[in-house]
């Protein structure tokens, strides 16, 4: 009987594998894009709050905080073919439940399934530094970090659409497809990872941190509903903050850690994932405050009144300037650092909400200044997978770079939140729109963040060098 890891599967072509772990990126990050758009109309066809109707995107994001660091170092074993297909499989029966008409709950739960999708990019980055040539492999991680940010301003234009004309269920059944589709391909181009040396599994290690992980994301996403001082959030943060502080002790024990913290002390590790959380947070607060600004009503005195679906095709510019990104930074990369452009980045991150901030009159403008905004961030996600893959021992790439993903997810939840809660405190009571001056505060606040992940970028670097030992070695 021949096995997921079966050394029959163990080379398929460069040519089928590079544009297959691609497509698999982007069909994972447009899933997970699905709740975002579709909020209002899960309140209105299920007949919950919208705050209810939130969860929809927050379960994604809290399951993907528990799973992402535990598929990141089983993919480090010989198991990694079994965890992309099975992690897929799961995607798609996630994808089939929120497709059924049959309540909130079910919906809920395949959302949750969903989320498992998220830790398939590090796994995807682990084969292709095992797989390609250097240069390509490089150039191939760079693509697949650029996934999650370009399948954002896919997903939500396509599921915005497809809401529109076919309704909610619709726009999950195209979900299942994709992801039915990914799971094809993956059976057909993922290698066997076989040959690696079996791993001991950190369970203990990865029930703190998921717990950790999934307190503080549920404070974010839930604080403006309980109150930023209530008793429930705080005990919440107490929980999450005791979890994380017996998770760091754990690892530090560990020879067989879930994610080798000691590999924070690099210069480059550190780095990518300090700048993962600022440019995410500032990544999502921005595109928070487009899609809320351009459907604000116009009667409102500022909002351009547009529909979900219009909303959604402004951040398409944001996708296309995240992939031209990729082709420059491969570029760059030879001429300067990855630390360097993480502040070129950042910069151009800083023109975007700064354009956003004082001019914002019109749908072109705001298209214009989401590409811009897709051209810093892509940029620094291009970089970022450079400094974490080439500072770290081959055996710890999977996990390393999930980590990674999972400090960003945090960011995302962060920028998305801070967002809700400037409009809020710029809302008078009785009134259900904000001022115009709570998007210019947001605004100067994204801009404040993009300041803080430059300097972050060139600080981080000249810290005393550490001799840990490299990844570099196999």
């Amino acid at each position: 009987m021949i096995t997921l890891d079966a050394p029959q599967v163990q080379r398929p072509t460069r040519s089928s594998l590079v544009p297959g772990l691609i497509f698999m990126g982007t069909v994972v990050s447009i899933i997970s894009s699905l709740g975002a758009p579709l909020i209002p109309t899960v309140a209105a066809d299920d007949h919950v709050s919208l705050g209810a109707a939130q969860w929809s995107l927050t379960i994604t994001f809290l399951v993907s905080a528990l799973a992402t660091p535990l598929m990141g170092r089983l993919g480090d074993g010989p198991h990694r073919r079994t965890v992309i297909i099975g992690s897929l499989g799961v995607v798609t029966l996630g994808a089939v439940l929120a497709a059924l008409p049959f309540g909130f709950v079910l919906l809920l739960v395949g959302r949750g399934l969903q989320g498992v999708g998220l830790g398939l990019t590090p796994l995807g980055i682990a084969v292709a530094r095992d797989t390609l040539p250097p240069d390509r492999g490089r150039s191939t991680t760079a693509m697949l970090s650029i996934t999650t940010v370009a399948g954002l301003g896919l997903g939500y234009p396509i599921t915005g659409l497809i809401a529109d004309h076919g309704g909610l269920h619709a726009a999950f059944w195209f979900g299942a497809a994709c992801s039915a589709a990914a799971l094809v391909v993956a059976a057909l181009v993922v290698p066997s990872s076989a040959h690696h040396p079996r791993q001991r599994l950190d369970v203990l290690g990865a029930v703190l941190l998921g717990a950790a992980l999934a307190g503080l994301l549920l404070a974010i996403s839930e604080g403006e509903g309980w109150g930023w001082g209530s008793a429930r959030l705080l005990g919440v943060v107490a929980v999450a903050l005791a979890a994380l502080a017996g998770w760091i002790l754990l690892e530090l024990r560990r020879s067989y850690a879930l994610v080798q913290l000691r590999l924070l002390s690099l210069r480059a590790v550190l780095t990518g994932n300090v700048g993962a959380l600022f440019a995410g947070i500032a990544m999502y607060l921005l595109i928070s405050l487009v899609t809320r600004f351009v459907q604000t009503p116009a009667s409102s005195g500022y909002g351009l009144g547009a529909s979900a679906a219009v909303s959604g095709l402004v951040l398409l510019p944001f996708s296309a300037g995240s992939v031209v990104a990729n082709r420059i930074t491969h570029t760059l990369i030879r001429r300067t650092s990855a630390e360097a452009l993480l502040s070129v980045g950042s910069a151009v991150g800083l023109i975007a909400t700064l354009l956003f901030t004082f001019a914002r009159a019109s749908l072109w403008e705001v298209a214009t200044l989401m590409g811009i905004a897709g051209l810093g961030v892509g940029i620094i996600f291009a970089v970022m997978p450079s400094l974490i893959v080439g500072a770290v021992p081959r055996q710890e790439t999977g996990s390393a770079t999930s980590f990674n993903q999972v400090i960003r997810y945090v960011g995302y939840a962060a920028g998305s939140a801070m967002s809700a809660v400037v409009l809020e405190a710029r809302t008078v009571p009785g009134h259900l729109l904000p001022a115009a001056g709570g998007y210019t505060v947001a605004g100067l606040i994204g801009c404040g963040v993009w300041v803080v992940t430059a300097v972050v970028s060139l600080a981080l670097p000249r810290l005393p060098h550490n001799r840990t030992t490299t990844g570099n070695q196999s």
